[in-house]
């Protein structure tokens, strides 16, 4: 089944990464529609996956004055351990690498507990105490480039 992962650049895509969002974040883990989608999604760089042509996942990367945030990875439930995830922080850290402003940058997230051994097969650490995000217990992970 291949795996593409595109940066989205349209209306029609984004509304496509908020379905998935609503999907995941929303239906399933209860967070709240009012902290799921924040002041960062127009300034965030969005990425869409797809498995055999139809949308299974998403995730975005921003900047902030910490360094480089990657967050709002999701993928729908009928898509998990298919390799979705994987392509999408390759993309993700690939397109933070290509950027001419990224060298010596800290990548960073707030890793939910299942996800954290996705990120550290990318070379994400856990860094510092467990914490409570939308009522889900995550951990901070970095990588610098």
């Amino acid at each position: 089944m291949p795996i593409t992962v595109e940066k989205v650049l349209t209306q029609e895509q984004l509304d496509i990464i908020f379905g998935i969002r609503e999907k995941v974040f929303v239906i399933e883990q209860e967070v709240g529609p009012a902290e799921e989608y924040d002041e960062f999604e127009n300034s965030s760089t969005h990425f869409l996956a797809k498995l055999d042509d139809t949308p299974a996942g998403t995730a975005r990367w921003r900047y902030t004055d910490k360094g480089v945030k990657l967050e709002r990875f999701a993928v729908l439930k009928e898509k998990r351990e298919k390799g979705v995830g994987q392509a999408l922080v390759k993309a993700v850290v690939d397109d933070i690498a290509a950027q001419p402003n990224s060298k010596g940058k800290k990548l960073y997230m707030h890793a939910q507990l299942d996800a954290m051994p996705l990120y550290a097969k990318f070379g994400f650490k856990q860094v510092g105490e467990l914490f409570e995000e939308c009522n889900i217990l995550h951990y901070k992970m970095e990588l610098y480039l």
